[in-house]
């Protein structure tokens, strides 16, 4: 994507058309984009007028529209929203932001400019438009679309956050995975344009194209629709809310259309790839969306290196919204290990992750490291531990991510060790003491090994001896032994920075083992927690022994 843009795209500083002043019958024109970046015109006709069809104090004009694209479409498409409806006097009536439910028409519900200019409005979701009777009966006279379909209502045209960089599939199901709503089973792909073939900024131009960008780069997040009217270095587009979230900070970016994919089933879409980013989002509003021309928010920079078999990869994405960087994360790094591994395959991967910002005004710096191991899809089960991690940290108003680094060495072992055995040294000799009770006297040292067995059949040792007071003669106790991988999950229930951290520092990595003793109970109790270093491959099972304390 382009550096920001140093000059501003041609105004029209429309004038609203009163939505009062309107009539049935009344011929329209308009401007949008279906290939490219040059808005073509379409025609129309006024149906009527919904009085607060959208909202209280918010009405909704209703025209049915043609041009040889939308004819072709079979109607109306996603990314046509806020594409301008213009009356035979040239003055703005308002913006294309609403269609029939459940497919492709050329009736379009039109967001009054009067309102789109200064985005007032209740505060209240608008998912669908009640169409009475009489209005349905008047769209089934005067269009091809049936009184039964004109009365199921008009509805906000799509505006899913398309996904670039990930396939959409596996996105959607890692984002349900996660519990995501960026990502929808309907949403406009959109990919990533560069070097001379982007769209200038100069082309977000009444009736052209226009995105707000969640996040560009290696993963791109954002929403493409039509530009309504531009005053300065101001303007509105849309017609509708993106994500109704009032003042926001979201890329204002230029787009090409390469484009509109009928759609059978449901609405036509627009396929586009982002352009030149050359503003900032101000308003994400009941009436359309706001942005001013000139510096884009501040991102954060999302790194992800993948190597294997000899191959390496290393992408990037700039996040210019908090709520898009836990999904960057997890499409960063699921699309980066498919891009490399090419292949769902089983194996293991080391992860090591940085992660550096502010929290309260004071910097940090967060590291960690980690094994996975999958028999299956290797790429899927290693992506969500820093995806969870980061969503928590940028959902909070105090931190601010300033960078986010993954770095994974994938291969193709899949072996494992698992906590097979417990033994105990006394008499002169390792005696297993595995679902059994090992005995130590009071003052003395409790020896144990881990037993681990190899899924190749090798097998491996881990050593730990404990010190057991005198004071704890008679007391019984129990001894556990871990394997990492039996806790999946780790950070899911982590909810603050400070729990991150703490949990970063204190997590029990899938390669280790730890070993708890646990003798008596109070003040004089004795619990001592000890944990193996990094071994090679990921580690599962437990096993448990009890412990007395003899004189």
């Amino acid at each position: 994507m382009a550096p920001p843009a140093t000059s501003l795209p041609t105004a029209d500083c429309a004038v609203a058309h009163p939505v009062s002043d309107l009539v049935g019958g009344a011929p329209v024109h308009g401007l949008t984009v279906s290939r490219g970046t040059t808005p073509q015109p379409f025609t129309g006709e006024v149906l009527g007028v919904l009085s607060n069809g959208i909202a209280p104090g918010l009405d909704m004009v209703v025209a049915e529209l043609s041009s040889p694209a939308i004819d072709a479409a079979g109607g109306i498409w996603q990314g046509m929203s806020g594409s301008p409806v213009y009356a035979e006097d040239g003055r703005l009536i308002g913006a294309v932001a609403y269609g029939l439910a459940w497919g492709s028409s050329p009736v379009a519900g039109i967001t009054p400019f009067e309102d789109m200019d200064d985005f007032l409005g209740a505060a209240v979701a608008a998912p669908r438009v009640e169409v009475g009777p009489r209005m349905a009966a008047r769209i089934a006279a005067e269009t091809d679309v049936t009184r039964a379909q004109a009365g199921r209502g008009l509805e906000q045209l799509p505006m899913p956050v398309g996904v670039g960089g990930v396939g959409l599939a596996r996105a959607e199901k890692a984002a349900r995975a996660r519990g995501s709503t960026l990502v929808d089973a309907s949403s406009t792909r959109i990919g990533r344009s560069g070097g001379a073939s982007a769209a200038g900024i100069d082309t977000v131009t009444a009736g052209g194209n226009v995105a707000a960008v969640l996040a560009h780069g290696d993963v791109t997040l954002a929403g493409v629709g039509s530009v309504t009217s531009v005053c300065g270095d101001r303007v509105v587009a849309f017609g509708h809310p993106m994500g109704f979230t009032g003042r926001t900070r979201l890329g204002l970016a230029a787009a090409d259309a390469v484009y509109v994919q009928p759609d059978p089933l449901g609405v036509p879409f627009k396929v586009a790839n982002l352009g030149e980013l050359g503003g900032t989002v101000t308003d994400d509003r009941l009436a359309g969306i706001a942005g001013t021309f000139g510096p884009v928010p501040a991102p954060t920079t999302f790194t992800s290196r993948v190597a294997y078999a000899g191959a390496a990869r290393t992408g990037t994405t700039e996040i210019l919204h908090r709520s898009a960087a836990a999904d960057v994360a997890l499409f960063g790094v699921l699309g980066n290990h498919d891009r490399v591994v090419d292949g769902v395959v089983g194996g293991s991967q080391t992860q090591t992750w940085t992660i550096t910002g502010t929290h309260g005004g004071e910097s940090f710096r967060l590291r960690y490291a980690d094994r996975y191991r999958s028999g299956s899809d290797i790429g899927w089960t290693g992506a969500f531990d820093l995806a969870t991690v980061v969503a928590t940290l940028s959902s909070s108003s105090r931190t601010r991510l300033d960078s986010v680094r993954s770095e994974i060495t994938v291969r193709d072992d899949r072996r494992t060790f698992k906590v097979a055995k417990v033994r105990q040294r006394t008499g002169g000799k390792w005696v297993d003491v595995t679902g059994g009770t090992a005995k130590v006297r009071a003052g003395g040292t409790l020896k144990l090994r881990a037993v681990l067995s190899g899924s190749d059949g090798a097998t491996r040792t881990v050593r730990r001896d404990v010190r057991v007071p005198k004071r704890l003669q008679g007391e019984r106790g129990v001894v556990s032994v871990v394997g990492g991988n039996v806790y999946q999950d780790d950070f899911w229930s982590v909810r603050s920075f400070d729990a991150v951290r703490t949990a970063l520092r204190k997590n029990l990595r899938n390669d280790e083992v730890e070993l708890t003793v646990s003798i008596g109970g109070g003040k004089d109790s004795l619990e001592r927690v000890r944990r193996s270093d990094p071994l090679p491959r990921v580690v599962g099972g437990q096993k448990h022994v009890r412990v007395k304390v003899t004189r």
